[in-house]
């Protein structure tokens, strides 16, 4: 049987304190009119409950944009693997991020497994908040069967009228509630207005896409030739920017950074893009994707076409960030419907 609980809001100040008291805490925080960012929380104040995605998702803390993962010594000949991690709960996070989450445990997890990232993820503790309405226009979590929780997480909250409600999904997540004694047991009006609540759901969130979840793979598997790719090759600037958002983007590359000695270093995983021309480039100078339309292309077949085949699951999580922060004004849910309704 599930377990549900119940936070009152006026205690929520005083949950944060108690819950950043146990271990470090980021959350959701204001940073500009319409930007948010996960950074460090001591107080229910600091954190912004509705925000739009924030800047960068959650996969900031599991994959490091820079992260060491060996030190080096020539002259001893020594060569040192490096685990950095950090123990820490995330506070505040989405559907569309925790479905993120899930896609980023399947990759490292699958042969060959990254030992660093599992040992990191093991030391961070999860807890999500629904979306109740949409963040903005950009979204498309309803097509991408992510605007309500589908697991993941430790513990997650849903805003009720006076309260939170929260389902404890994991031992770790009984353990905060009982260390943190302001949760009560959630009774049957509780449980009656989140089932109200998730009805009024499916009435405000419709697919966005003008194609069905299940036909998405087909649309990209018959659109490898379309025009729709060269229009974006026209548009797309390479900033990388679209990757670098995304929380299912995981590519990175390996560099060895000398120390001023020429003798020791570090041996360095830094995020990468498939968007720069750089990342398709092999030896004699020659690249697989030189033109901006291939890689455009390439980006989208990774989260609709081909972890569908490995991985049983589309790669998009549908939290719009590609489209918030995309130079040229790219939009996803344009693309889609426009290679959607060339099928036709």
């Amino acid at each position: 049987m599930e377990k549900y609980v119940v936070l009152k809001k006026k205690d929520f100040n005083d949950f944060v304190a108690k819950l950043a008291l146990i271990q470090t805490v980021v959350a959701p925080v204001k940073k500009g009119q319409k930007s948010f960012a996960f950074q460090e929380v001591t107080t229910g104040q600091e954190i912004s409950l509705h925000y739009i995605p924030t800047i960068l998702p959650p996969k900031k803390y599991f994959m490091p944009q820079q992260e060491t993962i060996m030190k080096f010594n020539k002259s001893k000949f020594e060569w040192t693997p490096v685990l950095e991690y950090k123990e820490l709960t995330i506070f505040g996070v989405h559907t569309c991020d925790l479905a993120g989450i899930q896609c980023l445990n399947m990759v490292f997890t699958n042969k060959p497994k990254d030992i660093n990232y599992i040992v990191r993820k093991d030391k961070i503790t999860i807890i999500g908040f629904e979306c109740n309405d949409y963040c903005d226009e950009f979204a498309s979590c309803a097509s991408m069967d992510n605007h309500i929780p589908n697991g993941g997480y430790d513990l997650f909250f849903t805003e009720l009228k006076d309260s939170f409600i929260v389902h404890v999904n994991t031992q770790l997540g009984e353990k905060i509630v009982e260390e943190i004694s302001l949760f009560t047991k959630a009774n049957d009006e509780h449980l009656k207005e989140l089932e109200n609540l998730r009805a009024a759901k499916s009435k405000i969130f419709k697919n966005e896409l003008n194609v069905k979840h299940s036909d998405l793979k087909g649309v990209f598997e018959q659109s490898f030739n379309s025009k729709v790719w060269k229009d974006l090759g026209a548009k797309c600037v390479a900033c990388g920017n679209c990757t670098n958002v995304c929380p299912t983007c995981y590519c990175f590359d390996i560099k060895d950074e000398m120390n001023l000695d020429f003798n020791t270093g570090s041996r360095v995983r830094v995020w990468d893009s498939c968007q720069n021309e750089d990342f398709a480039k092999v030896a004699g100078g020659e690249s697989f994707r030189e033109e901006r339309a291939n890689r455009q292309k390439h980006r989208y077949m990774r989260k609709f076409n081909y972890p569908v085949d490995k991985f049983s699951r589309y790669f998009c999580t549908g939290c719009g960030r590609c489209t918030r922060t995309c130079m040229a004004q790219i939009k996803l849910k344009e693309t889609v419907n426009a290679l959607a309704e060339e099928k036709k």
